[in-house]
């Protein structure tokens, strides 16, 4: 219906033209008639009225033909803008369009003008979505890179209509994640830089504000300043350098803390100082078995406290200066004491004597000599430990020898069988003193064991007194044995004069008148002289034994001496067994025993 209703206008239009045009050419030739116009002219003025309407015509159609290829170009534009647009958004077609459009160009322009529309609305929406999220890319991106606020704030996407498509869309906002991620990550760094900062300056006494800023006015927000903070790379590795030189100070304080605490315990214990004056102090000493990770008190390695534990130790070193000698002498009476209570060489005066010259010129650090002195004592005790077994036995066999000479000595007595007040006694003590001495060869050959036991395992002599204790042992049972050489030759030769008084008795014996003779003149003119040759018999063989005695008794304490007991040991043996045999020769020869 629509396609017969145009031209039955035109037909109608057409027919009212003719209508009035031949009207009004009517009206013209009536108008000619009665003028009288010439044929000529009127045929002239036919055609020229004729051109017009042709040049009318033809201006009509000349401007229906161009509106017609606007109305092409603009749906082609249109159609080329739609399908650009589609492209660029990623998309195929528009939903509920179809593939193809009919009818008028007008009618196809005016379907496809909303679509194009939405599109254009679509890819304005599309192409803001894509600059947001570029701008905060870059913006993050700039603030990785450490640019200024300013900077930051003139950035201006470029955005790329070509590909407007949900997947480069995507992929820009997976990046933005990324870098948000990043900046978190960064932020968290910073953070936990900066609280390293705040806790190692509080540590330190530091203001921690002026070590942040040094480092970036936006890291300190103390200032107010509604700033974002640097989270490039050169600040992170900057505010990793300053925790890493915070930390190192820390180090340094407390290795220097640890010092001065051991010094001021030394000293304290050197000095013997109260307890209220350590007090004052006790928090330093409590950081002496304490690492740098388990100090985190605000000011507890201040310079002004370390300062103040330096002045105290000073103060304490000059105050150990003049005790030091006393120190010393302590301590050196205590090694004395050790070496005297264990028969050890002890230091000689002049190396004393020197040390303290040292002391009082000030040459010699007391720290070293407080520690060679501690030393020395640890090592005589260690000795001493060592030589206990020893020593023991040594003393045992001291005590051994001084039973030995009280036997000898009760021996000798020509009263010890006598009937008196304490004999009992003395004869169950001399029961328990020979029973002692018969233990002392064992007891020196365990010593003997011992003993070079000891210089083998050490590698040095044992001394005793400053005499190597071998020497006097090895002396000690010499001198034994040539005491008991000598008791046995006594015995032997007592044997032999008793039996030559026996054989000469037998042999001459005078008549009765003579025996009686000879006892009146015994009991009259040698009577009394019997008495003393015994007397001086039995303080003969005393000082024998005593001599023997006495000789080995030196022997223990010095080698020298024990030689030159030995020797007038000998003499007098001699001496007294030629006296001796003299005294018995005169004894048995005497008339009294006849």
């Amino acid at each position: 219906m629509g396609s017969f209703s145009t031209p039955a206008k035109m037909w109608s239009s057409s027919a009212l033209l003719e209508t009035s045009c031949g009207y009004l050419l009517q009206e013209l030739k009536l108008i000619w008639d009665e003028v009288g116009q010439d044929q000529l002219e009127r045929d002239k003025t036919l055609l020229q009225l004729e051109q017009e309407c042709l040049e009318v015509y033809r201006r009509k159609v000349d401007n229906a033909n161009i509106s017609r290829a606007r109305l092409h170009q603009l749906l082609a534009d249109s159609e080329s803008e739609l399908t650009h647009l589609l492209v660029s958004l990623g998309e195929r077609s528009l939903p509920g369009r179809p593939e193809k459009v009919v009818g008028t160009l007008k009618e196809q322009l005016d379907s496809i003008t909303p679509a194009l529309r939405e599109m254009q609305l679509r890819k304005e929406e599309r192409v803001n979505q894509f600059r947001d999220v570029q701008i905060q890319i870059q913006k993050i991106s700039a603030e990785i890179a450490g640019q200024s606020e300013v900077e930051i704030s003139s950035l201006d996407a470029k955005v790329n209509e070509d590909d407007l498509s949900v997947k480069k869309l995507e992929e820009y906002r997976l990046e933005l994640q990324r870098l948000q991620k990043e900046k978190s990550d960064r932020l968290l760094k910073v953070e936990g830089y900066l609280s390293d900062v705040n806790n190692l300056s509080a540590t330190l006494g530091i203001d921690s504000s002026k070590i942040i800023k040094n480092v970036h006015p936006s890291l300190d927000g103390t200032c107010g300043q509604k700033q974002s903070k640097n989270i490039s790379d050169a600040i992170l590795t900057r505010l990793n350098s300053t925790v890493v030189s915070l930390k190192e100070e820390k180090q340094t304080r407390l290795a220097k803390l640890h010092k001065l605490g051991k010094a001021l315990t030394n000293l304290w214990n050197l000095m013997d100082t109260s307890y209220e004056d350590r007090k004052l102090f006790s928090h330093v000493t409590d950081f002496i078995s304490v690492s740098a990770a388990e100090i985190s008190s605000p000011r507890s390695l201040a310079l002004d406290i370390i300062q103040q534990v330096e002045a105290e130790v000073e103060r304490l070193d000059q105050l150990k200066a003049s005790k030091m000698k006393e120190l010393f002498l302590k301590k050196q009476t205590e090694l004395d004491e050790i070496c005297k209570r264990t028969h050890m060489e002890i230091p000689s005066q002049s190396v004393i004597d020197n040390i303290l010259n040292l002391i009082n010129s000030g040459e010699m650090d007391h720290a070293d000599l407080l520690k060679s002195m501690d030393e020395q004592i640890a090592k005589a005790k260690e000795e001493a430990s060592s030589r206990k077994a020893i020593m023991e036995k040594v003393d045992k066999w001291m005590l051994s020898r001084d039973e030995e000479r009280w036997l000898e000595e009760y021996s000798m007595d020509e009263n010890r069988y006598s009937v008196s007040r304490g004999a009992h006694k003395n004869l169950k003590r001399a029961e328990r003193a020979r029973i002692t001495v018969n233990k002392i060869p064992a007891l020196v050959d365990s010593l003997i064991e011992k003993t070079k036991s000891w210089e083998e395992e050490r590698k040095k002599v044992f001394l005793y007194d400053e005499v190597p204790l071998l020497a006097i042992l090895e002396e000690y049972n010499s001198l034994r044995q040539e005491k008991e050489e000598e008791k046995q030759q006594l015995r032997e030769k007592k044997r032999v004069q008793a039996k030559v008084e026996q054989e000469n008795l037998f042999i001459s014996r005078p008549s009765t008148s003579n025996r009686r003779l000879s006892n009146r003149s015994i009991n009259g003119g040698f009577g009394g002289s019997a008495t003393p040759i015994n007397r001086r018999l039995s303080i003969g063989i005393q000082q024998l034994r005593s001599n023997s005695i006495n000789s080995s008794s030196q022997s223990i304490s010095f080698i020298k001496e024990n030689k030159k007991a030995m020797g007038q040991t000998r003499q007098t043996s001699h001496v007294m067994n030629d006296d001796t045999a003299s005294i018995v020769s005169s004894v048995h020869f005497s008339p009294l025993y006849r």
